[in-house]
């Protein structure tokens, strides 16, 4: 340190020279306890990977306690698929957030940081957030009385909030939904009023087959019933068949053969499609001639 006296007072400056600069450098290098700090790197880094051990072997533990428990139930109980799979996948989700929770608050208190305190100051903290983490809560209630009520599963098909698609997860603050087109939607659960579940029942498919009215009824029908015979029994899919053929007017100068039949949840889509192409080629090779326009299928 240098000292210069002026008007009897005492000012320390900093070096003036670089050789004194040089050498306040190396005086204030050498303070540095170097072995003291690199011990503290090194023990730090010896309990973090230690931690990190300890994590990723409690948590493959963890996975195979799961995957255990729920492969004995399945074999012990007969318990629906898409909920056991719901049920499992929850399960997992929950054991994750409270592992990976443990492992950051395990880090921080090796790095030093007073997680003590932080926790004793989020009561003031909460206050503020208190606004914003209403969605939050209302996402958590909600999803706990979506899956304590089984009002979907995983693997349903569904529309919330007006998206048709598969469930893929549900879990306590979002629902996600693949549509048709490969989209999938991430809905928070304070969203969904309105669960619209398609895979609880068999689900109805209504064809209509447009004619012209001077189309002789009889040959259809025939023609149609034939079909009807020869792939219901080949199409497990189906649950009721098809009671009767009938004929409704539909507008236009035009009427429609109408069949109502009933499929498994997840197969109507692909019943209503096969069996319109059958009725169409059929009614075709028969030589029944149809409108252009022929293509009116419903499957509420």
């Amino acid at each position: 340190m240098y000292f210069a006296g002026t008007n009897g007072t005492e000012n320390q400056e900093g070096p003036t020279t670089p050789e004194e600069g040089i050498n306040f450098f190396i005086e204030y290098w050498n303070d540095i306890d170097w072995e003291g700090i690199f011990s503290s790197i090194i023990l730090f880094l010896m309990q973090l990977i230690l931690t990190l051990i300890i994590f990723f072997i409690l948590k493959k533990l963890g996975n195979y306690a799961i995957e255990l428990v729920f492969k004995r139930y399945m074999k012990e109980k007969q318990t629906v698929p898409n909920r056991l799979n719901t049920l499992y996948k929850l399960s997992k989700n929950s054991f994750h957030a409270i592992i990976y929770f443990f492992l950051v608050y395990a880090i921080l208190e090796l790095m030093g940081v007073p997680v003590g305190t932080l926790v004793a100051s989020a009561g003031v903290v909460g206050l503020a957030l208190s606004l914003g983490a209403q969605g939050f809560v209302s996402d958590i209630v909600n999803g706990f009385m979506i899956l304590l009520e089984k009002q979907l599963d995983v693997g349903d098909v569904v529309e919330l909030s007006g998206i048709l698609g598969t469930v893929e997860d549900v879990n306590l603050k979002t629902t996600k939904v693949r549509d048709f087109d490969g989209t999938t939607h991430f809905i928070p659960n304070r969203s969904i009023t309105v669960i619209s579940n398609r895979s609880r029942a068999d689900m109805r498919v209504m064809l209509h087959v447009r004619l012209f009215p001077e189309t002789d009824l009889n040959k259809v029908r025939a023609v149609l019933e034939q079909v009807n015979r020869e792939w219901i029994p080949r199409r497990e899919e189906i649950t009721i068949e098809p009671s009767e053929i009938s004929f409704v007017p539909i507008g236009a100068g035009q009427i429609a053969a109408q069949v109502i039949m009933y499929t498994k949840s997840g197969t109507e889509f692909a019943m209503r499609n096969l069996f319109y192409e059958k009725y169409v080629d059929a009614l075709r090779e028969a030589g029944i001639e149809l409108p252009k326009v022929n293509l009116d299928i419903q499957a509420p």
